[in-house]
């Protein structure tokens, strides 16, 4: 900051309130303070290339939009793009309960002051208990990577309180998603070690001859695996990798989209004993780094419950009878418990999204979340078929029945992903998540997204448009 300068926003940043704070410390300027915590090989001495402040708001207001307009939205574009974060209807319910001062900030009071808002989370819990058909939910978390990293740990603490620390492996599919793998890796490394389960390249579903090696060696505390699976297939042998898995006295963590859920067994109800997901296709825009809240539930076992590291909101009576109130159970599982005594650490920010998953859910129903699935898979298997009659490409490349994603294969074309996404943006298109890099054997193909808003139309329109940039005949 230049000397002298006085930002109406900063407190204290006038020059005669800047000395006397300065006298009343006993030194002669501010670098005074620093001298002595921070060495001088340390310390930058030269002037930082920043650019001048922007004294009003009006000024700011028209910076950030100038950068944001730079931007090619959804609304703009046609969008293919899904791998993790999908464009979803969003209900306009779901946006003016988002934007009400009483729910807007993610952050959530004490059990005396904040009974309102706890009321609501623990509506959401109930909600998701009844889409995930589980007995406990937890408060959510960041994203499906944090809800699935927290999910591997439990599994690990778990696994030692029933007597077994030395179960401290963790076996994933090969075809998971890449970026919540990297999360995982990091995360886990500390106290277990994550192997990698072979799958069949022709499929992409779980290898179980391999799965069954690597379970024999009884260190095993998990096995985890998508389902629907990253590139979109249903994974088939579910109910018997989750044999496999409590044959040797491993657990079973299964990660589900929640948008299939009105029309697809979820995984407590074939085996799981923890499932883990994202929210965000609960009434959450697609945002820039936002938009995201992860949540755990299983049944309702106290091994289970202990190792949850999120707030637990409940019910319970009061001393009036008929009158309940809300508050957080078991609070000293968690880092706003005991910070040095905690499972995990975790954090509050994504307890708006949480509220507005329970007024999507409330809003669908069981009949609307029926509805949604429905329309999602009829219009993922006319994408793949409309795709697959053009000549140079292979449409649903690993030949299952898919949700939401499917694979398009760009080899016999002579064309790459790169080339072809190029060529889409040129139409108004955002094409498939290239997974060239990710999944070499895959060749030249990428993941392609539709979901309840891509319309008939739209789809058609892409097809025309690959088939004009392959150079392929419908």
């Amino acid at each position: 900051m230049r000397d002298g300068f006085i930002h109406h926003y900063m407190p204290n940043s006038a020059p005669e309130t800047k000395q006397k704070m300065l006298d009343e410390l006993g030194v002669k300027e501010v670098e005074d303070l620093y001298r002595d915590l921070i060495p001088q090989h340390l310390r930058f001495t030269g002037k930082m290339d920043l650019p001048e402040p922007l004294i009003g708001e009006y000024e700011l207001k028209k910076h950030v939009f100038d950068i944001l307009n730079k931007n090619t939205s959804c609304e703009e574009y046609d969008s293919f793009l899904g791998a993790g974060c999908y464009d979803h209807y969003v209900p306009a319910v779901c946006d003016e309960i988002a934007g009400r001062s009483e729910f807007l900030t993610g952050y959530c009071g004490d059990t005396y002051s904040d009974h309102g808002k706890m009321q609501a989370i623990f509506e959401y819990t109930s909600l998701m208990g009844e889409l995930l058909d589980t007995d406990v939910v937890s408060y959510t978390l960041y994203d499906s990577g944090q809800a699935l990293c927290s999910s591997l740990r439990m599994a690990l603490r778990i696994q030692d309180s029933d007597g077994h620390p030395e179960r401290n492996r963790l076996l994933v599919p090969g075809t998971m998603n890449p970026e919540l793998l990297s999360q995982a890796l990091n995360y886990v490394k500390p106290v277990g070690e994550i192997i990698i389960v072979e799958y069949d390249k022709a499929t992409g579903l779980m290898c179980l001859e391999d799965l069954s090696d690597k379970l024999s060696s009884g260190k095993v505390a998990a096995v985890f695996f998508e389902n629907p699976s990253y590139l979109g297939f249903f994974e088939t042998n579910a109910v018997r990798i989750i044999e496999l898995a409590h044959q040797s006295n491993a657990l079973a963590i299964v990660q589900p989209d929640v948008a299939s859920l009105g029309i697809v067994e979820p995984p407590a109800n074939y085996g799981a004993d923890l499932t883990c997901g994202d929210i965000q296709p609960l009434g959450m825009h697609m945002q820039l780094g936002g938009g995201c809240a992860g949540f755990i539930a299983s049944r309702h076992e106290k091994k289970y419950i202990q190792q949850y590291p999120t707030y637990m909101y409940s019910i319970a009576t009061t001393g009036n009878k008929g009158e309940y109130g809300w508050g957080r159970a078991l609070n000293y599982r968690c880092s706003h418990g005991a910070r040095e005594k905690a499972n995990e650490y975790f954090g509050t920010g994504t307890g708006l999204w949480a509220i507005i998953a329970g007024v999507y859910l409330s809003l669908m129903g069981p009949q609307g979340m029926k509805e949604l699935g429905e329309d999602i898979i009829r219009k993922c298997d006319y994408a793949s078929k409309a795709l697959s009659r053009i000549k140079g490409i292979r449409s649903n490349y690993l030949g299952s029945r898919n949700f939401q994603e499917f694979v398009v294969n760009f080899d016999e074309s002579g064309k790459t992903v790169k080339e072809v996404n190029d060529a889409l943006l040129k139409e108004g298109i955002f094409g498939g998540k290239d997974l060239s890099k990710d999944f070499p054997f895959l060749g030249q193909s990428a993941l392609y997204c539709v979901t309840e808003k891509t319309t008939i139309s739209r789809i058609d329109k892409l097809a025309a448009a690959l088939e004009t940039i392959t150079g392929g005949e419908l």
